[in-house]
């Protein structure tokens, strides 16, 4: 028999994680190619953050559904579809119109223009569902790698391929960043991580067998520092998290030719000090690629990268669903404390 209402968490304003209030609601009924999706697990990330303090740079629905990222399983599928069946364990790719190749809008992502996943069941289009391989990994795994995977890969695989040789520079610990590496060490990339704390940098490095690691605190031109570990190289691939207070140095550190994705915005600096971003991109014929996540293509790819090589997903701590433990997730990610995914698990 199904469910007929289920627990939904909206923010109720923009002005910080207390304006996210639990409501009952009725659980939708399937349409024509679509499935419902038992969800057991959600993954948040720094745009949860940045939407429910209202600091988010792109339009976002009143009172939505928070989160993007989730993994569950099918308890309804309608009559037309017949790749997908009932017991299937599913991820959802995050914009329901971007399937394949670039981005076509932001307007049908999931947490933002649209009502995301923290709730317990959601109804979506088959076209946007991923069925997962068997795998040894959890729903908790499958959810932290939705976001963080098909951004990865759109990093990599989205306009110049990352090589087995290249140099890879990753800003941080996060999940990004260290899904990020992980990928890139399985391509047979040579691996820098930048981090504040000394601490992180040693349990990623014991952890996940990153190659450098470089204290930006210690070395606060690290540009510089990614030069003379390369030789004078350079980084082929730069994954930029900070935004304009780091774009100078992740263009400084990049080989001549390579590409900087532009993943984040942790970064701020004041505006005499905004570098000339055009100079410096042209001085290195440096790629800069904006990243709104990836395709549904992406994602799949991901999904299949992780589950044929049995790679690790960075998941740091899990929380419970009820709104004390989610709004204790928020802070948590919020502080910069956590290395890699943190998660919210409804069973």
């Amino acid at each position: 028999m199904s469910p007929q209402q289920q627990t939904v968490f909206r923010l109720t304003s923009g002005g910080g994680f207390e304006g996210l209030q639990a409501f009952k609601e009725p659980v939708p009924t399937i349409g024509d190619y679509e499935v419902l999706v038992k969800i057991h697990s959600v993954a948040i990330n720094y745009r949860d953050i940045a939407i429910a303090n209202g600091t988010y740079p792109l339009a976002v629905n009143d009172q939505v559904v928070p989160c993007t990222d989730m993994a569950g399983q099918v308890l309804q599928v309608s009559k037309q579809v017949d790749n997908i069946v009932v017991g299937d364990a599913v991820v959802a790719a995050i914009s329901s119109s971007a399937l394949y190749g670039p981005m076509k809008d932001d307007k049908h992502t999931l947490g933002g223009s649209k009502d995301g996943v923290l709730r317990e069941y959601i109804v979506l289009p088959v076209h946007q569902v991923v069925k997962l391989p068997r795998s040894l990994h959890t729903f908790t795994q499958w959810s932290a790698a939705v976001a963080t995977g098909t951004t990865v890969w759109n990093c990599f695989y989205g306009c110049l391929p990352l090589k087995p040789g290249q140099t890879v520079l990753i800003q941080g610990t996060g999940g990004v960043a260290l899904t990020a590496l992980i990928f890139a060490r399985a391509a047979g990339a040579t691996t820098i991580i930048t981090s504040s704390s000394d601490e992180k940098l040693a349990k990623v490095k014991v952890k996940y067998g990153v190659d450098h690691t470089i204290n930006y605190k210690t070395h606060p031109n690290w540009a510089a520092e990614v030069h003379r570990i390369t030789d004078g190289q350079g980084a082929n691939h730069v994954i930029e998290n900070g935004g304009i207070g780091t774009i100078r140095q992740s263009i400084e550190c990049a080989a001549m030719g390579g590409t900087i994705s532009l993943v984040g915005f942790l970064a701020s600096i004041p505006q005499d000090q905004v570098p000339d971003v055009t100079l410096l991109a042209l001085s290195k014929g440096a790629l800069l690629h904006g990243i709104l996540a990836g395709s549904k293509q992406q994602l799949e790819e991901a999904v299949q990268f992780i589950g044929s090589r049995d790679l690790p997903v960075p998941v740091d701590r899990t929380f419970a669903f009820n709104r004390d433990d989610i709004i204790a997730a928020l802070k948590y990610v919020a502080s910069g404390q956590h290395i890699g995914k943190v998660c919210i698990n409804l069973n």
